[in-house]
């Protein structure tokens, strides 16, 4: 891996044209598959990047106003909140590959970025890893593998057998 460029910095950009969203509290293995493939997808049941505690789960009422306020298209398996969301999804199965499918039906790009763009644990953006700077010790050296790093949680990023996990998950919708 080299140093960034200016088309790598504008690739980091990559899928910024896509919906922002904003999934439910029954959605939350959802939420990582879509941060993977690149949108800005908020979670209910999250604040500042963080789990919220399990009892401050929002009603329909603060969800419908996080998802207008926020200009986010709402995923939800709650077919009476969708109903009072505008544009909202609604995803009725348990089943995250089942989700993935109808996800997949209501017309959403379920493909790997060639870059990683978003953190799968706090929806953060991404950046590159330059081949001379340090990693936490879980990572692999970014002189060897390309690596990306969260700005706002700093977690550390590469295509390893996670990525490859979901690449075959996702090919299944």
């Amino acid at each position: 891996m080299t140093d960034r460029t200016t088309d790598e910095a504008a690739d980091d950009r990559a899928g910024t044209d896509r919906p922002r969203l904003l999934l439910d509290a029954m959605l939350g293995k959802l939420t990582t598959y879509l941060r993977m493939c690149g949108y800005d997808a908020a979670y209910v049941l999250e604040r500042d990047g963080e789990r919220a505690r399990p009892d401050s789960d929002p009603g329909d009422d603060e969800i419908a106003a996080m998802a207008r306020g926020s200009n986010r298209t709402l995923l939800t398996r709650d077919a009476d909140l969708a109903a009072r969301v505008d544009g909202a999804v609604l995803v009725e199965s348990k089943d995250v590959r089942e989700q993935l499918r109808e996800v997949d039906d209501a017309g959403y790009d379920l493909a790997l970025p060639d870059r990683p763009s978003r953190c799968a644990a706090c929806n953060g953006e991404l950046r590159s890893v330059d081949t001379d700077e340090s990693l936490p010790s879980y990572a692999p050296d970014p002189a060897e593998t390309d690596c990306w790093q969260c700005l706002d949680c700093g977690q550390a990023f590469w295509k390893g057998s996670h990525w490859d996990d979901v690449a075959e998950t996702l090919g299944e919708p």
